[in-house]
């Protein structure tokens, strides 16, 4: 992960931190809130142990395994095709209030950790970061609506991504 540039989006909910990690940490939560999920089927789910299957609506099959645990702070995890390049994803909650909570997702993805850090950088920034951004904006656009509409985020409905839609 050294040679990992790290991509981090956040946003604001109008929930409290509790009720924000009750949502990030129900089994199968990408069904509901994930624009780009296909389905989010369980593998492990407790007692320590925690991965699913994410497919998304291009068919593409990755698997989350969870690294660490913070029950109502958030969780690491490393996520990719099963025995493939995995990157690293850290998930936290902030709370801002009593009824107000940040959620901040990191990626430090697998895509060009191949390479030194100064060939990487170029592609990077004008390739792999911006549609890592656009992702993130959309997953994290897909919880506030699951929160606030209370329905399942449609497809794609923030637009097309050009890796998972």
């Amino acid at each position: 992960m050294k040679n990992r540039f790290p991509i981090t989006k956040s946003a604001d909910f109008d929930i409290s931190s509790s009720n924000l990690w009750e949502v990030i940490s129900e089994p199968g939560n990408l069904n509901n809130s994930h624009p780009f999920c296909k389905s989010n089927e369980v593998i492990n789910w407790g007692d320590g142990k925690y991965s699913d299957r994410l497919i998304y609506l291009n068919g593409l099959n990755y698997i989350r395994t969870f690294k660490t645990w913070n029950e109502g702070a958030g969780y690491t995890l490393e996520i990719g095709e099963e025995e493939g390049p995995q990157s690293f994803v850290i998930w936290e909650i902030e709370s801002l209030g009593v009824n107000s909570s940040r959620l901040i997702i990191t990626v430090y993805p697998y895509l060009l950790d191949w390479l030194p850090n100064f060939l990487a950088f170029i592609p990077h920034r004008f390739w792999v970061k911006p549609r890592l951004e656009s992702y993130l904006n959309s997953v994290i656009s897909g919880f506030n609506y699951y929160i606030k509409e209370g329905k399942k985020v449609p497809g794609n409905h923030f637009g097309k991504h050009s890796w998972f839609s």
